[in-house]
């Protein structure tokens, strides 16, 4: 039944902008999603429904599902990440420091984390859709030396920071915190974690920044083909745990993401258009 909701939703009347599939991932687009069973899209669209069988009944799931959007918002959202004539999807500057990067006017989300987490390849699934962005990936830590900008159309830039912890740029300090901390257009700050290893002291630094500078963002749990279920659920429960006690700016729901196999990438595109204020949600979402 699921299936059969997603591909009423990709009928020829809603047909998604062309892109050559021989240039992207075969699973980029909830077109091809369509060709997989029902539990593995559910899989895909929802992340953490994998997880729930093993959790506790006592755990309350209501943080783990505040954002839910319905497939139609995926659509919707999906959209956005193509690039057409009039939509343009490219890597705009690169900049060392603040005073090198121009002022612009649509609503900015960036993305931090430690070095290898896999920020860039994050960013690269989100913009699998548009294959001819050039988003920069290695398997060297520490590969991502400048704030990097990628303009998407007229409705939000996506600002891929510089890595903390191994091989940091020295002056990483003083490149990132003056962008979080004056950015006027920055609506959400997404601080990636590496579900196959949990919170490092490192990320608990970062988490202490963003709370001071007192602006929203959001967690992201990455890798999460990396690890089993149980390994994973205890990371996961006990990042929820330092968000519930510790934080008071961050968004109460983690996203989980395999950049690999693109679990989660549908539901942090549709959340980027919500908070962006590119997509109105069918239903009310927190924001």
């Amino acid at each position: 039944m699921f299936g059969l909701r997603l591909s009423l939703w990709l009928q020829p009347g809603t047909q998604l902008c062309s892109v050559s599939w021989q240039s992207v991932h075969k699973l980029a687009s909830l077109q091809k999603a369509t060709l997989l069973s029902p539990k593995k899209v559910q899989g895909l669209l929802y992340p953490f429904s994998e997880l729930e069988a093993y959790l506790d009944r006592s755990v309350d799931r209501t943080q783990f599902q505040l954002f839910h959007p319905s497939l139609e918002d995926m659509v919707k959202a999906e959209k956005l990440f193509y690039s057409s004539p009039s939509h343009k999807i490219d890597y705009y500057i690169s900049a060392e420091r603040l005073d090198h990067v121009p002022a612009l006017k649509p609503p900015e989300v960036c993305f931090i984390g430690r070095s290898n987490v896999g920020k860039s390849s994050l960013i690269k699934g989100l913009f699998s859709l548009t294959p001819e962005v050039d988003v920069r990936v290695s398997k060297t830590p520490g590969h991502t030396k400048k704030m990097n900008f990628f303009r998407v159309g007229k409705a939000f830039t996506v600002v891929d920071m510089p890595g903390y912890g191994h091989r940091a740029p020295k002056d990483f300090v003083d490149m990132v915190e003056p962008y979080l901390n004056t950015r006027k257009n920055l609506v959400r700050t997404f601080l990636l974690v590496d579900g196959s290893v949990g919170l490092q002291k490192a990320d608990l630094i970062a988490l202490e920044m963003c709370e001071e500078i007192r602006r929203p963002y959001v967690m992201v749990v990455t890798k999460i083909d990396k690890c089993g279920s149980g390994t994973l659920l205890t990371n996961l429960l006990d990042l929820q745990d330092v968000v519930k006690t510790h934080t008071t700016s961050c968004f109460p729901q983690p996203f989980l993401v395999s950049s690999l196999h693109f679990w989660g990438i549908y539901l942090l595109r549709c959340f980027i258009t919500h908070v962006t204020g590119s997509l109105r949600l069918t239903d009310t979402a927190p924001s």
